[in-house]
């Protein structure tokens, strides 16, 4: 079996395995349209990305798999895997570990994944070292109808200065064992609402936007203050809109259901925790400063006691 980078020269694979790609990363997914779609295969002539593809041959079939990091972030994000219509191959945990180590030489600490429950994936994504860690449903909110926002529902763009009220709305609501795996945002884009209780990131593509909650569970109005949300979302231009509710945040999913928001069906996110290697290593050496004398120990006998 051969794993390499995907070429030019793979065209006739992808062109067959265009319909028939099971993506793992939902928000790209939504917001970018198809990873090998046209606009997906001009992302990887940018070698300013960390977006890398692989393909395996050696099984039944060929395989393909991509995987992608944002600079600065943690984690990085399997991206698709192809065909989905073979996804029990016995070659495809060796191709998603290749991408795990590509994950490791762009300095991630995590490697995560979104698959539907009910996929065939789930034997090779554990074989390759993921486990579930959380659970997550994406709603269509894109038909919520607009209300006025009054000014104590409203929500404004996000400032740099807002990053530590963000910060601690974070630590209240993501569990401390998920920390290591979502940190606390080191930067901020989105929106917060006028009281600092409410923090929605955003991701945006020609196809949609996606935005992750951030909601105090001590809040009122909640349905209202997403009603708004949406409503007052800037620049749109007909693009769907999304809500990505954690399993943190179950207790929000009632309250789009009341609004009529339609969801997705449940996922499971998935991470593999990756061991970084410390390619060169020096030794410490034990030096003593020039300007600093050691003293000889003197030992004039020794008495031993027989």
């Amino acid at each position: 079996m051969s794993i390499r980078p995907l070429d030019l020269l793979d065209l006739p694979v992808i062109t067959r395995y265009r319909n028939n790609v099971l993506t793992l990363d939902s928000a790209r997914a939504l917001t970018r349209g198809h990873p090998l779609g046209a606009m997906g295969l001009l992302a990887y002539i940018n070698p300013a990305r960390h977006l890398y593809a692989a393909i395996s041959n050696g099984g039944d079939t060929a395989l393909l798999g991509g995987v992608i990091h944002t600079r600065g972030e943690t984690f990085a994000k399997l991206l698709y895997l192809a065909p989905s219509s073979n996804l029990a191959d016995p070659t495809l945990p060796a191709l998603i570990e290749h991408l795990a180590a590509q994950a490791g030489e762009w300095m991630a600490f995590h490697v995560l994944a979104e698959v539907d429950e009910s996929s065939d994936v789930f034997p090779a994504l554990r074989m390759a070292g993921f486990s579930v860690y959380a659970w997550q449903r994406l709603w269509d909110v894109s038909l919520l109808e607009k209300t006025e926002p009054a000014s104590s529902l409203s929500w404004r763009r996000t400032r740099s200065l807002d990053l530590p009220a963000v910060q601690s709305l974070h630590y209240q609501i993501v569990p401390p064992l998920l920390h290591p795996v979502e940190p606390a945002p080191n930067r901020v884009i989105g929106f917060v609402s006028q009281n600092l209780k409410c923090y929605a990131s955003v991701t945006a593509g020609m196809y949609g936007v996606v935005l992750t909650p951030l909601i105090h569970p001590d809040e009122q109005n909640v349905s209202e203050k997403i009603s708004a949300l949406v409503a007052g979302l800037p620049d749109r231009r007909g693009r769907k809109v999304y809500l990505n509710v954690r399993s943190y945040e179950a207790w929000l999913e009632p309250v789009l259901a009341d609004l009529g928001a339609q969801a997705s069906s449940r996922q499971a996110v998935m991470v593999k925790h990756l061991a970084r290697l410390i390619k060169e290593g020096q030794t410490a050496a034990r030096t003593v400063p020039t300007n600093v004398g050691v003293p000889a120990s003197r030992i004039s006998r020794m008495d031993v006691d027989e």
